[in-house]
């Protein structure tokens, strides 16, 4: 393996020039001296030895991103989003999966810190929101970020939220006004916060309708497609027939909503109108397309690199919590039920002279 040593021995300079030379901090070295230091390298082939420099800098320009379902469309667009920024600042990106287990986070921590990654991007989504590793990395000055991770005690560290409430209204608002009253909410897993914002949106929704919630017709889903499906089977297989319209707090739990609908003969949007959670690319293939709300999970995912990179060189100089507001994208599974004659009456009348 060629060294430093040697490229030093070879272009008839100190080790300190070449090592000025690779980190650009070469003021005060001619420019021949400086292409001849690289060119010599060139022809060696040396390649600076990353483990080395950052034992001595702690600094190995990686960031770490930790998802809890990587088979979840919405978390790969997010990833994206960190991938390309950090790259764009000349940072690389390790991914970790976690299924939601927090041991498995704990542990990928650990890793990261002895690996010497410069900071970890978390999402939501996990068993639990809080652990106390996390305190102990603010403790420690480690720089991190959180996505749609709701820690009150931390309010302090950088994060990217969404408007998860005013998404959840919107979505509820759009059912109402197509005249659905009987609307089955399918929650994700309530121990979350962002699960209970959705749900919050919703019930804000109908009480500002004037709609009294059935609670019968609230299930508590995993954000998985399978809960989705389960969630419409299980209300179908006691009788509960008499809902209009389904509101899945994701998509994939929509997408299971419907597998469930399509078995027992029901057609989307003649017989239930169906709306999601997230705009994951899939939504636009359904048949019908999906009316949903959406999550700029690329931009969220900019965004959070940015917070993560300003913490990393102690440069945060706008406020540290970054809201995205809610956006509804109406396709074609919502279905009006209310009489024609009734829109009739909503009309302006005919002013006649």
């Amino acid at each position: 393996m060629v060294t430093i040593r040697d490229i030093a021995k070879l272009a008839n300079v100190s080790i300190t020039t070449v090592s000025r030379v690779i980190n650009n901090k070469d003021e005060g070295i001619s420019e021949e001296t400086r292409k001849r230091v690289l060119k010599i390298m060139d022809e060696m082939n040396y390649r600076p030895n990353t483990i080395a420099r950052s034992m001595i800098t702690r600094r190995t320009n990686t960031i770490a991103l930790v998802i809890p379902d990587i088979c979840n469309p919405f978390f790969p667009e997010l990833a994206r989003g960190v991938e390309d920024t950090a790259n764009k600042y000349g940072y690389q990106l390790v991914l970790a999966n976690t299924d939601g287990d927090p041991l498995k986070e704990e542990n990928y921590i650990k890793v990261f810190q002895e690996k010497f990654v410069d900071g970890i991007i978390f999402t939501t989504q996990n068993n639990i929101e809080y652990h106390p590793i996390f305190f102990r990395l603010r403790q420690q000055k480690y720089p991190y970020v959180l996505i749609e991770r709701y820690i009150e005690e931390l309010d302090d560290i950088p994060g990217v939220y969404f408007a998860n409430i005013d998404g959840a209204c919107q979505a509820t608002e759009h059912l109402i006004q197509k005249g659905h009253r009987k609307i089955v909410f399918i929650s994700g897993p309530l121990k979350t916060t962002n699960a209970r914002l959705r749900l919050q949106g919703f019930l804000k929704a109908l009480q500002e309708a004037e709609i009294a919630p059935d609670y019968n017709l609230i299930v508590e889903g995993d954000y998985k497609m399978n809960s989705g499906y389960h969630a419409i089977k299980g209300l179908l297989e006691k009788g509960t027939k008499e809902f209009t319209a389904i509101f899945a707090a994701n998509d994939l739990m929509a997408l299971g909503a419907q597998r469930a609908l399509k078995e027992y003969g029901f057609k989307i949007p003649r017989d239930v109108s169906l709306v999601g959670y997230d705009n994951i690319f899939l939504t636009e293939t359904m048949e019908p397309p999906l009316t949903t709300v959406e999550i700029p999970s690329y931009q969220m995912g900019v965004k959070a690199t940015e917070l993560l990179l300003m913490t990393i060189n102690g440069d945060v100089k706008e406020k540290k919590r970054v809201v995205f507001n809610a956006k509804l994208i109406i396709r074609e599974s919502v279905k009006s039920i209310i009489p024609e004659e009734q829109l009739w009456q909503k009309k302006d009348p005919v002013k006649t002279v």
